[in-house]
């Protein structure tokens, strides 16, 4: 599975909705209504799929899943 169809899924999954309405530029937040402790079970969930570790100062900037995959890509061992 790839990155973002596998970013897709657990953003879908922690927000409890279809997985269709997670587009590339879908604003986590501000779209789909994430709020805080939603972010960073998110985040858990990616750093542990994906085995990277995102530092709080990186989160802020992480809006959606092109944001997220590109992260992932470049911090990948």
């Amino acid at each position: 599975m790839e990155i973002n169809e596998k970013l897709r899924q657990i953003i879908a999954n922690q927000l409890r909705i279809e997985t269709d309405s997670v587009e590339d530029t879908t604003d986590i937040v501000e779209d789909l209504g994430a709020d805080s402790l939603d972010i960073v079970e998110i985040l858990m969930v990616i750093e542990e799929q994906f085995g990277v570790s995102i530092p709080d100062d990186e989160v802020t900037g992480l809006k959606n899943i092109s944001d997220i995959q590109a992260y992932i890509e470049a911090n990948m061992d």
